[in-house]
């Protein structure tokens, strides 16, 4: 009779998964418990957003951004936005909020951060069937090109992760980032593809707009139903720069790991 022992890296990566887990249910159990709305806060925001840019451009200005219906063409890169904007935002109180917890506990500290981007990913794809009504509701074209939504959630989850291991320690040591953090993505909402396409910007920008790595994740999102959008120049030079930005993440994290356990 043989006994089949697990080895200690796969049981090492079963626990950590198990933790990952346990904390982003955690997560959204309270983000929603005390909500009388609950799941609905998550298409709210970015419907109302939406709303406010379709009305600037299509009823008040004479401008044509993006491609009709203008409606879906915001929401393919602004809920994806919600979930950057949301980790990204979330990742600089990680250490901060937790304090007492990840002292006490011996949990792989990278999964404070990682539960972060995965509770808001799992919102953001809660939130598709909204972008499935209105691309019904309002004509919009289904195309092949949809299948390429998988590789963008792929590669957004490692751009999320990569700044999310930079700001979460650099946070604890200077305080006055958690607030840099909100001005620059209040900055990169406007100079990333979002309420216009990469194609609508002069020839000039349209390759620095490429060293976004957003550009090219939210040409992907919008192939499904704009195949126009999809410039696969961006998208190399985006998985390229996510998995830089992923390296130098894990490089920063483990350089600060002790000190941040001996600040908080």
């Amino acid at each position: 009779m043989t006994v089949r022992t697990e080895s200690p890296a796969a049981s090492g990566f079963s626990s950590y998964r198990h933790s990952l887990w346990l904390l982003t249910r955690r997560d959204l159990r309270v983000r929603y418990s005390t909500s009388f709305l609950g799941y609905l806060w998550s298409v709210i925001d970015p419907l109302v957003m939406a709303g406010i840019y379709w009305f600037v451009f299509t009823q008040v200005f004479d401008r044509t951004v993006g491609e009709q219906p203008y409606i879906v063409f915001l929401l393919c890169a602004l809920l994806p936005w919600m979930w950057f904007n949301g980790a990204v935002g979330d990742s600089t109180r990680a250490f901060l909020r937790e304090a007492k917890l990840i002292r006490s506990t011996r949990i792989a500290r990278t999964v404070w951060v990682n539960r972060i981007v995965l509770s808001k990913g799992v919102e953001y794809l809660a939130s598709l069937p909204v972008l499935a009504v209105f691309a019904v509701a309002f004509g919009a074209a289904w195309h092949w090109e949809l299948l390429l939504m998988v590789p963008a959630v792929l590669l957004q989850t490692v751009l999320t992760v990569g700044i999310g291991l930079i700001v979460a320690p650099l946070v604890v040591f200077f305080r006055d980032l958690e607030r840099a953090t909100k001005l620059v993505l209040r900055f990169l909402f406007y100079a990333s593809p979002i309420i216009y396409g990469i194609s609508d910007l002069p020839d000039g920008l349209e390759f620095w707009m490429s060293f976004n790595p957003l550009a090219g994740i939210f040409s992907l999102y919008r192939a499904g139903f704009f195949p126009g959008q999809l410039h696969w120049d961006a998208v190399g030079i985006s998985a390229a720069m996510s998995v830089a930005i992923l390296l130098i993440g894990v490089w920063v994290f483990r350089r600060a790991e002790r000190l941040v356990l001996k600040e908080i």
